[in-house]
């Protein structure tokens, strides 16, 4: 288990350690977030995303709507990072086996400042 700061995408499938509230309402503790709660932490305002899993990754450019992509720095072998055109929204989106130990710890570094 793991407490802290985590991407939205990364969200997805994750499981709320505090209640969050949102425009759209309140997340409770203990809830699963769906790639629909996921959209919700976007409009409200959330800007770096996380995605583990090629399947969560696909639900959640998906449920984003998605067109295009700029590719990024890498942040891991095979996992760069990616911006969303004409958005500002900075996305890593990665299978289950890519990635280093600390892939979560360097996408958020790299996601807030060169993505």
């Amino acid at each position: 288990m793991k407490f802290g700061r985590i991407g939205a995408a990364e969200a997805e499938g994750a499981i709320l350690a505090h209640s969050l509230r949102l425009d759209a309402g309140v997340f409770k503790k203990g809830r699963v977030l769906s790639s629909d709660d996921v959209a919700a932490l976007v409009e409200a305002g959330f800007t770096r995303l996380v995605s583990a899993g090629g399947e969560t990754s696909g639900a959640v450019v998906t449920g984003l709507d998605v067109q295009s992509l700029e590719i990024g720095p890498e942040i891991d072998p095979g996992v760069p990072a990616v911006r969303v055109e004409g958005r500002e929204l900075a996305l890593a989106l990665k299978s289950g086996n890519f990635g280093a130990d600390d892939f979560f710890a360097k996408a958020a570094s790299r996601l807030g400042g060169e993505a």
